[in-house]
């Protein structure tokens, strides 16, 4: 890829995944709050600035990387918004919406780009025409995909949180023990393509369905 090939995938990509992942975040702290836990709030991390959230590996180059070699899966992180459990009203019960909001955000994003997308193909075409259609993609295919990975019952993962939280006490407690190793087996499910195998089926279900409700080809 050619430098100027890379400057056009930056601008192109770079507003679609800085806002699906750090939005996604600050949507942990606004549910956190709402749910009695001020943590994120007191620490400033409230914000729907993504500057606030930004993570220079995992906002930026990470997701950057990924699409610059057409990955098959695009996903990245911000800086995690702090939420204390315990703080919440009902921590167990609770704590499944405030994981849930992440994942929620991001499948509304996905819907506010594909109205965009929409709205490009109705606007008479001009020289933003591509560059706007090209942009709506990145922010329906990086939303899609952070939402379905997020729900993978894994924690620390959204879904293993929902998951931790929908379980009775005893396997709850067990379950939760794995978020430790988390990370690491998310890593051997990406290294040998596990996930692509297992998510890609829901992102590209969803994408479907949110094209079918725009009338998009």
């Amino acid at each position: 890829m050619d430098i100027s090939a890379l400057i056009q995938t930056i601008v192109i990509a770079a507003l679609p995944v800085i806002f699906a992942i750090t939005l996604h975040e600050a949507a942990h702290g606004y549910t956190a709050r709402h749910f009695g836990d001020p943590t994120a709030w007191q620490a400033g991390r409230i914000s729907l600035n993504p500057l606030r959230h930004i993570d220079l590996f995992g906002t930026i180059l990470l997701p950057l990387l990924l699409f610059i070699v057409h990955s098959p899966f695009l996903f990245g992180w911000a800086k995690p918004v702090p939420v204390n459990f315990a703080r919440l009203r009902h921590p167990k019960r609770d704590m499944l919406w405030v994981a849930a909001a992440g994942p929620a955000v991001n499948l509304l994003m996905a819907v506010g780009w594909a109205g965009v997308l929409k709205l490009d193909t109705l606007i008479p075409l001009n020289a933003y025409s591509h560059p706007l259609a090209a942009m709506s993609e990145v922010g329906i295919s990086i939303n899609l995909a952070l939402m379905v990975l997020n729900l993978l019952p894994l924690p620390p993962l959204d879904g293993g949180r929902i998951a931790v939280s929908l379980l009775p006490h005893a396997l709850a407690w067990k379950f939760a023990k794995l978020e430790r190793w988390g990370f690491f087996i998310l890593l051997v499910l990406l290294y040998f393509r596990i996930l692509d195998y297992v998510l890609w089926p829901f992102v590209a279900l969803f994408r479907n369905l949110i094209f079918i409700l725009f009338q998009l080809n």
